[in-house]
């Protein structure tokens, strides 16, 4: 008889543990990260913290920045706006702990203990993959790298927004947004496709802020803003791809008929100007009074709202009747909106980054 009840005892434990394994399994889901690993992370997410360049804006497109428990101690700066999410949501990130240092080139640049201490479900990081691995072995919470190219929302970026919407259960939204981007592209792109090359201005984006503030030779050969619109970039250069350092003979050589500075360098170029006046005064563009704003859209990650504004300012520009309907001001409220769900274009302003002309020597 005794023999029996322990047989008995020990199937209902067997089974008991079979069931509890069961529950366990159910209880957790594997999500593929943009680097290919496989992370397991819980079933059912509710807290989450975001590391490194591109994370947290991400989280501001997707709206779900209530989902944070942690933020990053840049935010200790004040308002941002140099980061479009961050004037938004600063008052609810500053009174949050920290557990980052903020933004970052793909490094782990987590504070291990403090997020040790907060417990989140899952990290999501714009993490190098070594970082990643690195950062979740310290704290043995879940991490889910969502790095990706800066630039016109590049093809990285939709991978990026969609890992992160799988992690968070927001692919409803994910989905939304990215065909809302498409519709952008798609409508700059019809609106220049067929303009011949002889009737475009030639374009020169000058002082951009790239790694740094840069002077009047910080340029790009291939250009996110330029490419959308279909534009004559003077400073394209087979073989290089992105941000260079130009010199001052190729830029009198190319001669452009328009000039695109970042306001937010125009000091450095203005002193640039009283040390070579002749330089600056032997171009057409300055010649005509043809300089205009491009304001800085990258930092820790691309604004992806700015960027946009940035290329149909760029459109009104360069293509004056294709693009006679837009104005500017209406069309910022749109994609601010639609990205952030407020309309910061007056703060954009406040801070310097602006839509309009400006003097070079002044």
């Amino acid at each position: 008889m005794k023999i029996k009840i322990f047989i008995v005892l020990v199937l209902a434990l067997f089974f008991s543990s079979c069931d509890t394994q069961a529950e366990n399994t159910a209880e957790t889901r594997t999500i593929t990260d943009v680097w290919g690993r496989e992370v397991e992370i819980p079933t059912n997410v509710e807290s989450i913290i975001t590391l490194g360049s591109g994370a947290p804006r991400i989280a501001a497109y997707l709206d779900v920045m209530d989902m944070l428990i942690g933020s990053e101690a840049y935010i200790e700066q004040g308002v941002f706006p140099l980061r479009d999410y961050n004037p938004v949501h600063h008052e609810w990130l500053v009174s949050l702990p920290f557990v980052g240092a903020g933004g970052g080139a793909g490094n782990n640049n987590g504070f291990p203990e403090e997020i040790i201490m907060i417990a989140p479900d899952v990290i999501i990081a714009a993490f190098d993959l070594g970082a990643a691995d690195e950062l979740q072995n310290q704290t043995g919470i879940p991490v889910v790298s969502v790095r990706h190219v800066t630039g016109l929302a590049h093809e990285s970026f939709y991978d990026a927004v969609r890992v992160f919407a799988e992690v968070v259960d927001a692919q409803e939204r994910a989905e939304r947004l990215l065909s809302y981007i498409d519709s952008l592209k798609e409508d700059l792109h019809n609106r220049t496709y067929n303009v011949p090359e002889s009737d475009k201005l030639r374009a020169y984006a000058g002082a951009v802020t790239w790694n740094g503030r840069r002077g009047i030779t910080g340029t790009y050969s291939v250009f996110g803003t330029f490419e959308a619109i279909n534009a004559y970039n003077v400073a394209y250069t087979p073989g290089l791809d992105g941000f260079f350092e130009a010199d001052m003979e190729s830029i009198v050589m190319w001669n452009p008929d328009v000039i695109f500075i970042d306001p937010g360098n125009i000091d450095l170029v203005n002193d640039e100007y009283r040390i070579n006046p002749e330089f600056f005064n032997s171009l057409q563009a300055v010649q005509e009074g043809r300089i205009y704003t491009m304001p800085a859209f990258n930092n820790a990650g691309t604004n992806i709202t700015y960027a946009f504004i940035n290329t149909y300012f760029a459109g009104t520009v360069l293509f004056p009747e294709q693009f006679a309907d837009v104005d500017i001001a209406d069309k910022a409220a749109e994609i601010l909106t639609t990205f952030l769900g407020v309309n910061t274009f007056e703060v954009m302003a406040e801070a310097g980054l602006f839509y309009g002309t400006l003097t070079i020597g002044e």
